[in-house]
């Protein structure tokens, strides 16, 4: 009997670089191993979408359409090139208007992408309706997506197998089309058990026709039992990477399934060992200058108890230990149990998973709940959509209460297009102001990126890679120098280049907002006869994002005096009372330290 075929999808170019790189790898240092594996018979990439789309504009002066275009020609004409996108945002930061929404879709598809796969992190299957219907509108194949994660020890009510069966029949019956379903769960703690159940239920549901595939990740070290318990129970594809971008927070190696697999009836897209062999030692030359965290290749007994998705874990690690606070890491990872708890289940996986770990960020930094990130405080609200099950009351109101928002029921779609910065109109507009073509292509990179959008586009973003050799004063001292985070950055500026300690990192920037009505948790006023009479110190590491008043301003208690960036939020500093502005000690850009001096109040 002939073996069945399992379809592999190659996340190598985009699961993996995000889950080990932060996303942050040049086109010309991977593209020739896309050739590699086409020329050994891989057929199916991910190549762009989720934090692929972002990072090549905040941080790689590349334009993503450009590398989408350039992958093509490497991989073929025949291959399945593969995208993630995120409901209603697409590869947007936030909710996209529904004309933002058939750009996305008109873009990627002029751009050569063959399948869209589509998830909602809330599994609210409102958020896929549109952005599918629009997918399949520009002719391109579409992958319905229920995400999965386990949840902390003692939580019940959704992410077990019931709960993605009535999510399965949600799809049928609102008549969304799609070509295929997949099963992603982001922080790969779904229990072998479980996802047996799931996929038998699924295999059920749809028959055989329909195919279905698995999505996890090695981080909470259960992948290979959950492809092999998959497969099992009738999948019809698996998600798998190359080294050095696999295992740990990445995807499986193609090699350790081919492994898991021997002797058992599954042809893996016909992958050959030695053909696989040969690519690895291919791609891992060819990234061998990279700088790869060793908690990338790690894995982590603490993330069942605080699911945080492989491709957000290096990312947020990398950002403390360019803020010199990667010690704090451990209890940030121990504080999201509480805030998955009470935040309704939302499945962590971009953008949620980023909430859960702003809001953890902040309980640890700040004191529990001194701090609401905005992201975290509007899901609990409903701006993003329905919940799996309902937050905790307490933290709703305390959401309405400093967000200054009314919980909502409306759809998020409507919200929206009542938001006339998310028009295409507006984004023409900004675009002329700054004297840039606007060609579809300006308007969605100006709107899915904002001002470092607009900063690419004007030829002003930085070139922030952590890889040996884009400086000669790197080269000198060594490979080692490459394994200290924020000393192998190069920041190139206008041509110019310069070796600089970056503090700043991830995909957005979150404004947060504190409890009390002033900002008082970010400072600590004390008396100074010097310059004025409180000083205002920095409780976090971070970056000056804005100074907002000026020495000699009158200010009353609660007013934004600056706002650091700290982990992706906006922390804004405030006065602890009234008074003048004495001395502002930090400019624009600076990096600050944890009880930093940043201003003086008399």
């Amino acid at each position: 009997m002939a073996k069945k075929y399992i379809d592999v999808m190659d996340t190598t170019f985009r699961d993996g670089f995000q889950s080990v790189f932060g996303g942050r790898v040049l086109m010309d240092d991977f593209l020739p191993a896309v050739e590699f594996a086409r020329d050994i018979g891989i057929q199916h990439f991910e190549f762009g979408g989720g934090a692929r789309f972002q990072s090549l504009f905040f941080y790689l002066q590349e334009n993503a359409f450009e590398m989408m275009q350039k992958f093509r020609e490497a991989a073929g004409e025949e291959a399945n090139l593969q995208i993630l996108a995120r409901g209603i945002n697409t590869v947007m930061l936030d909710t996209a208007s529904r004309e933002m929404i058939d750009l996305f879709a008109k873009l990627f598809a002029k751009y050569e992408t063959t399948t869209v796969r589509n998830f909602d992190a809330l599994n609210d299957i409102r958020n896929l309706e549109f952005s599918g219907s629009m997918v399949k509108k520009h002719g391109m194949m579409h992958e319905v997506v229920v995400t999965l994660m386990d949840l902390p020890p003692g939580c019940t009510g959704a992410h077990d197998a019931e709960f993605y069966k009535r999510k399965v029949i949600e799809i049928l019956d609102s008549g969304l089309e799609f070509d295929s379903i997949a099963f992603k769960d982001a922080s790969g703690t779904s229990s072998p058990a479980k996802i047996y159940d799931t996929i038998k239920m699924a295999r059920d549901l749809l028959g055989d026709e329909t195919h279905i595939r698995l999505h996890t990740h090695e981080t909470a070290g259960v992948s290979v039992a959950c492809y092999l318990a998959a497969l099992e129970a009738g999948a019809d594809g698996i998600d798998l990477a190359a080294a050095p971008v696999s295992g740990g927070t990445s995807q499986p190696d193609m090699l350790t399934l081919l492994h898991a697999t021997k002797g058992m009836n599954y042809n893996l897209g016909d992958l050959e060992l030695k053909k696989v062999l040969d690519y690895e030692e291919f791609l891992q030359n060819q990234l061998k200058d990279y700088f790869i965290p060793p908690e990338a290749t790690q894995v982590n007994p603490m993330i069942p108890f605080a699911p945080m998705p492989g491709g957000a874990l290096t990312a947020n690690t990398q950002m403390m230990r360019d803020n010199g606070n990667l010690e704090m890491f451990d209890k940030v990872i121990a504080a999201m149990t509480e805030v998955v708890e009470r935040g309704g289940y939302g499945t962590s996986v971009t953008p949620v998973s980023q909430f859960y770990w702003q809001q953890a960020y902040a309980n640890v930094m700040f004191g529990p709940w001194k701090q609401i990130a905005p992201g975290y405080g509007k899901m609990v609200l409903g701006y993003f959509g329905r919940t799996p099950v309902a937050p905790d009351p307490e933290i709703v109101e305390l959401a309405s209460e400093k967000l200054k928002l009314e919980p909502t029921t409306k759809d998020p779609l409507d919200i929206a297009d009542a938001d006339e910065s998310k028009s295409i109109t507006y984004w023409k507009k900004v675009l002329e102001t700054e004297g840039i073509d606007t060609t579809d292509e300006n308007i969605f990179i100006a709107a899915s990126c904002d001002k470092k959008g607009i900063a690419f586009l004007k030829g002003e973003s930085p070139l922030m890679v952590r890889k040996k050799g884009l400086d000669s004063s790197l080269e000198e001292k060594g490979s080692s120098m490459a394994n200290k985070g924020p000393e192998v950055y190069t920041v190139v500026v206008d041509g110019k280049k310069y070796s600089v300690q970056i503090s700043k990192g991830g995909e957005a920037i979150e404004a947060i907002t504190p409890v009390n009505e002033s900002s008082a948790p970010a400072t600590t006023p004390t008396a100074s006869g010097d310059k004025g009479a409180i000083e205002i110190h920095s409780q976090t590491p971070g970056n000056v994002w804005k100074i907002v008043k000026n020495v000699g301003d009158s200010v009353e208690s609660g007013d934004t005096i600056m706002i650091l960036e700290a982990m992706k939020m906006e922390i804004e500093i405030a006065a602890p009372e009234a008074g003048v502005v004495k001395s502002i000690e930090v400019n624009v850009n600076d990096t600050v330290s944890d009880g930093q001096l940043l201003a003086t109040i008399g």
